[in-house]
């Protein structure tokens, strides 16, 4: 157990710090959390039902009293750095202030206690809120219609990718490629290769922007899509979507745009106006739903009316004032998930969109440009700007600068720790040597800005002064320096 170590800006909590051991180092034989009385039940024989599958003997699970389960995992949690405790400057995972209403909107026993085998007839109030949940979403994006179903972003690309060869299938030709540049979200060109499709890179211009005339030479009839993040992750605004979007139909390829960084066009700019025939939402980033953690996500995906018909099942329809799920269609790419998606994800987006309005909306996305546009200006030449140029959402630095002091950005990543900090994303974009991408979020305010902004600059100057200090960061967290690459490759597990 060590002292909370002070760390210069006071931000973060380590409090009194554990060496945490593990539920089985921490067992003691005989001891019982619980005590459950004589079953009332004949004893079944498990061996005669199910034969081999049946264990030997019973698994040698940790014995704990209920205080040493409950001690053990609010000590882990105290470990934890959360959006509840600060700033997270993650860039592309936009990582912003959860709104409790929604939340508690979520948790409502109408929502909590309905099943996914209901009749449609005594769940109306469920199928009315996605069925306007989707016509919010076609609404804000400028697409003809929704799917709620998908669980992630990334699984809405793949969705959005196998109704696009669906299409083309329908054509009479699947086609054989697809074009990413290489500003693109990393997840993309795997959502392409899933659905068989061969990726063809396209470089971006040394203004970190499409090049139209790139896309007009690798585009033919055997490209089915391009697939473009908007804005891209450079934090800049593909000014020239149209004219690529243009060329792609041209060809009769269709447009799929990387919705994840919506929360910077909300209000200002509809995909669907702009040429994109196919986009997917992030509900777990842009309105407002828990993130991180390993889930739960959902992806929707809108598409032009064109693609409609491939949309997967079940759909909801209105009759007047009664909803119906249909489950057939000669047309639809089947289903790709089980039920009805991540609902309780589905809830929070559409709390967060009626709790803000279209007003609300489009104040979120000023607010969140604003922010990445004041970082960027208070870091710029102290951290060097690859793309030196106004930013949506986020902006990308680089270590170009502090290497000459020997410093990299992961050490003042770490560094930054020290200063109660989480630190950015790190080494992406990949087209930006060392890159440290931020993302500020539209739930950020500026004295907190100011506050990392003092931190970085700080840094830096210690890079200058005394270097092998942020090379060896971080000094104060409970954790320090750990070697990623061996963690990885030598893994430590215990039975």
């Amino acid at each position: 157990m060590t002292n909370r170590a002070h760390t210069p800006n006071g931000h973060g909590t380590e409090g009194l710090l554990y060496e945490e051991p593990t539920l089985f180092e921490q067992s003691a034989k005989g001891r019982k959390g619980i005590c459950l009385g004589k079953a009332d039940v004949p004893e079944m024989k498990m061996g005669e039902e199910f034969g081999s599958l049946v264990r030997d003997k019973a698994p040698d699970l940790p014995e704990l009293a209920e205080v040493d389960v409950v001690r053990h995992f609010t000590r882990l949690s105290i470990q934890n750095y959360s959006k509840d405790l600060g700033f997270y400057p993650l860039g592309s995972c936009t990582m912003k202030h959860n709104p409790r209403i929604a939340n508690k909107a979520a948790a409502m026993p109408g929502f909590t206690d309905t099943h996914p085998y209901q009749p449609a007839d005594s769940v109306q109030g469920n199928l009315e809120l996605c069925y306007e949940l989707e016509n919010m979403l076609a609404k804000i994006s400028g697409m003809d219609s929704v799917t709620l179903w998908p669980a992630a972003g990334s699984h809405g690309e793949l969705t959005g990718m196998l109704m696009i060869r669906a299409y083309h299938t329908s054509k009479g030709n699947p086609r054989s490629k697809v074009l990413i540049p290489d500003s693109a979200h990393g997840t993309n060109p795997a959502s392409a290769a899933i659905c068989h499709y061969k990726v063809q890179s396209i470089k971006s211009g040394p203004d970190g922007l499409l090049d139209p005339s790139a896309v007009e030479e690798a585009m033919d009839e055997e490209v089915a899509a391009i697939m473009i993040t908007n804005p891209n992750t450079l934090g800049i605004f593909e000014e020239n979507f149209k004219k690529v979007a243009d060329i792609v139909h041209s060809k009769g390829g269709l447009v799929y745009l990387d919705g994840a960084n919506l929360n910077a066009l909300m209000g200002y700019v509809k995909p669907g106006e702009i040429g994109a025939d196919v986009m997917h939402f992030n509900l777990h980033k842009t309105f407002g739903t828990p993130h991180g953690g390993g889930g739960p996500g959902a992806g929707p995906v809108g598409v032009v009316k064109e693609l409609s018909p491939f949309l997967p099942l079940p759909r909801i329809n209105k009759n007047e004032d009664h909803y119906n799920i249909s489950y057939n269609s000669d047309t639809s790419i089947g289903r790709i998930n089980t039920f009805f998606g991540n609902f309780a994800v589905l809830v929070r987006a559409y709390t967060y969109i009626r709790e803000l309005g279209a007003t609300g909306l489009k104040e979120a996305t000023e607010m969140a440009v604003l922010n990445a546009n004041y970082i960027r200006a208070r870091l710029s030449g102290t951290f060097n700007l690859p793309y030196d140029k106004p930013v949506l959402h986020e902006c990308v630095f680089n270590d170009k600068i502090q290497n000459e002091f020997g410093v990299k950005t992961l050490d003042i990543a770490k560094r930054l720790m020290d200063y109660g900090f989480h630190p950015p994303t790190v080494y992406f974009p990949l087209i930006v040597s060392g890159a440290i991408m931020i993302e500020p979020t539209e739930t950020e305010c500026k004295s907190i800005l100011d506050d990392f902004c003092d931190a970085m600059i700080a840094i830096a100057k210690e890079c200058e002064k005394d270097p092998d200090l942020v090379k060896t960061a971080p000094h104060h967290p409970f954790r320090r320096r750990i070697d990623e690459v061996k963690a990885a490759k030598e893994m430590c597990l215990k039975d």
